[in-house]
């Protein structure tokens, strides 16, 4: 609790305690819980003060005295009914406190309405005088505030997990120490399974809540710990004792006493059991309070945490290396880049040194502790800046005693957040993972029939909102796909095919703290694959190396293409644009592009209408063949070309182009006059040449019922044809 906090809940109290003597008209009973209430807040015994306050809001709840002094002591249990409580007093009486404002910036902080608290706070300093020595601490309470707002817009992609109710309890939970095997987890618990006590009524402390002991708990499994035991009262003696460290092959223990204000201590394993703890020397211990320590895995180095070296008493962070004779030696301050005015405590390092942990109420915290790491500077031989590890590591209330898990993957602290069993509580804080998503996708009219070349973009938002997507497109021929995604969030998953968008799906991932979940999700869509219809024959063109101008043999091809959508009017296409690998994927997209808008922009001037295609580059993300060899690569540098049919219409019949007709053979002069010929196939064909040999007709007529009618004059034909179905085509060019 801040200084701030201490001395008005001092001022609040004593005004409480005239209240409860001056009040005539409250019932006698009402008068003695009230009092007796306020007696217990006065010891900052706030669990104890809580039952008296709401015998008398059960008899008076409109009693605004009760209702303030009651939110106050729930702060440390029930944040939301603190805040309901104070501003229920401050409503029944707006000057139910003379420092109301104060305390309403309090609770909005801790349940996150920052701007609500600023504005509290900076109303309560408007009643301050010019001089007032609380401004100051104001000021640092509404900075609190708009870092919280900073830190709290944006989250970090970490899940944060409660221990669950067989460690924690209702009572405060911290210090967590894990065994270098992370199968032994040690704790600090105020809980009531407690040993000593120097008071009569067994286990309970001046502030009436219960002693610190430690206790031990082995896992199960991932989820899951053994009931907690209580260690020896050998190690667990009189007053609070606190896990701190266990080192050197979990065969050594530092741990905390409140011995001369509070100091550090070691015990040895021996057995089964651990040693009478031994206290550190006098240039880690002092007079003034020491609470917690650090020592690095070669035992060379211990950080502490010590108030001795302040003026106010407040923590600081030192270290100090053992000496030739075993014992350590001076203490040397970490330096201002890690020690503020305020506390500095819990220190902590990175197997490799490199970077240290620690927990502080200067900086730039969110309110209360916050952790901070520090990373080491080679170079300059000292600690860098510190830096706040954000939200959901922090929160608006204290975060303390971050611990790694050996093996450094995932990290271990003790706060208050709501939703918890009671005060503080232990969690553990992994940061959130990838999961491999794979499946098929099928045809949703039969669930049987897989579909390739179905592109699938799962679109998602990280922890601050932005977006992130991922994609794959779907393998020939099972359909098959594979994608990493961040896990824990739900994606919109869009489902397209050449180009065109087939569906959106919703897709919610579940939380995974590790690189190796794999789930399955296949997709069915409404989707009938056109690629192996009878008849349709379209065939690819390919392009040079970083080109898209069209090559002879493309425009040829593409001519043929023109022919086959004028004969088949009711089909449209994609046209695709594929590259080889040479370049980045990003410069490949764009180059994609241009290759399908060339064979666009071809067809639209060969009369095709722009409605009946569409563009779409795939950039290297579809090769025809692996990028191994000069011929593989120019298989992929291509256009394909694939139908596209509007949904719910049936599939139209493919009909084959009429081929052009044959020009007049030119090798000599034709003889003037006409001629009759029937040929095999049962073609008759009939032939008329002018006097002159300049004029030429030639006309045809199949046993099908194809016809054509072909001129040939001073170097040009004229020509057209029928089919069968009766589709017609004209031609008219000249000869070279």
């Amino acid at each position: 609790m801040d200084n701030l906090s201490r001395r008005l809940l001092q001022a609040s109290c004593a005004v409480a305690l005239t209240a409860a003597v001056a009040s005539p008209a409250a019932a006698q009973s009402t008068r003695k819980d009230l009092k007796t209430g306020n007696k217990f807040f006065e010891q900052e015994n706030y669990r104890a003060s809580i039952p008296y306050y709401e015998k008398v809001l059960a008899k008076d709840p409109n009693n605004a005295k009760a209702l303030f002094n009651a939110g106050i002591a729930y702060m440390s249990f029930d944040k939301e009914k603190a805040s309901d409580y104070i501003y229920k007093a401050q409503k029944l009486k707006p000057k139910v406190s003379k420092d109301v404002e104060y305390w309403l910036g309090r609770v909005d902080h801790l349940n996150y309405n920052f701007d609500e608290a600023v504005a509290h706070y900076q109303a309560y300093n408007a009643t301050l005088k010019k001089n007032d020595q609380r401004k100051e601490e104001l000021a640092q309470l509404i900075q609190h505030s708009k870092n919280a707002k900073v830190q709290f817009n944006a989250p970090k992609d970490i899940f944060v997990k409660n221990l669950g109710p067989t460690i924690n309890t209702q009572y405060s939970e911290h210090s967590p120490v894990i065994s270098a095997d992370d199968k032994l987890l040690l704790f600090t618990s105020r809980g009531e399974n407690v040993t000593g006590s120097d008071n009569k009524k067994k286990g309970i402390a001046a502030d009436g809540e219960y002693y610190e002991d430690i206790f031990e708990s082995r896992r199960i499994d991932d989820e899951n710990w053994e009931k907690p035991r209580s260690l020896s009262g050998v190690l667990n003696g009189k007053g609070h004792d606190a896990s701190i460290q266990v080192y050197d092959n979990d065969t050594k223990m530092l741990l905390y006493r409140n011995d001369e204000n509070g100091d550090i201590f070691s015990s040895d394993k021996s057995g089964g059991d651990w040693t009478a703890p031994q206290k550190l020397n006098s240039n880690i211990n002092s007079k003034s309070f020491e609470s917690d320590a650090f020592i690095t895995p070669d035992g060379l180095t211990i950080y502490f945490s010590t108030g001795k070296y302040s003026e106010d008493g407040t923590l600081d962070i030192y270290y100090a290396t053992k000496q030739p004779g075993g014992d350590w030696g001076n203490a040397k301050s970490l330096g201002g880049n890690i020690n503020t005015k305020y506390d500095d405590d819990s220190p902590f390092l990175s197997r490799d040194g490199k970077a240290l942990y620690f927990s502080s109420r200067g900086h730039n915290t969110m309110g209360g502790y916050d952790i901070f790491k520090s990373n080491w500077d080679s170079v300059g031989r000292k600690w860098g800046r510190p830096e706040n590890m954000g939200y959901p590591v922090n929160t608006p209330d204290d975060d303390s005693y971050y611990r790694l898990s050996p093996d450094g993957t995932y990290a271990y602290l003790s706060s208050y957040r709501i939703g918890g069993y009671g005060e503080k509580d232990l969690y553990t804080i992994n940061y959130i993972k990838n999961v491999n998503i794979k499946g098929q996708v099928f045809s949703k009219k039969d669930s049987t029939t897989a579909i390739p070349g179905v592109e699938l973009t799962f679109n998602g938002q990280k922890a601050d909102k932005s977006p992130i997507s991922y994609r794959d497109v779907t393998k020939s021929p099972n359909g098959d796909y594979q994608v990493a995604v961040l896990s824990a969030r739900t994606y919109q998953v869009a489902v397209s095919k050449d180009g065109k968008n087939i569906e959106t799906q919703e897709f919610a991932v579940p939380v995974s703290t590790n690189d190796s979940t794999t789930i399955t999700k296949n997709f069915y869509i409404d989707y009938v694959d056109t690629t192996g219809l009878a008849g349709l024959r379209i065939k690819n063109i390919y392009f040079d190396t970083d080109k898209y101008k069209l090559r002879p043999e493309s425009i040829k091809e593409l001519n043929n293409t023109s022919a086959f959508l004028k004969a088949n009017p009711g089909l449209n296409i994609s046209i695709e644009g594929h590259c080889d690998s040479r370049n980045t994927d990003e410069y490949n997209m764009v180059l994609g592009q241009n290759r399908a808008e060339a064979a666009y922009n071809y067809l639209t001037k060969q009369g095709i209408a722009a409605s009946r295609m569409t563009t779409v580059s795939y950039g290297e993300r579809k090769p025809a063949a692996p990028n191994d060899s000069p011929e593989n690569m120019q298989l992929n540098r291509r256009d394909e070309f694939k139908p596209v049919f509007k949904e719910g219409e049936p599939i139209p019949k493919i009909v084959q182009p009429a081929p052009a007709p044959a020009p007049a053979p030119t090798a000599k002069p034709l003889a003037p006059g006409k001629s009759k010929v029937k040929l095999a196939d049962g073609t008759k064909v009939k032939t008329k040449v002018d006097e002159d040999s300049d004029k030429v007709k030639v006309k045809t007529k199949g046993a099908g019922g194809s016809e054509s009618k072909v001129t040939t004059k001073n170097g040009e034909i004229d020509g057209k044809a029928k089919t069968a179905d009766g589709e017609k085509t004209k031609l008219k060019t000249k000869v070279d």
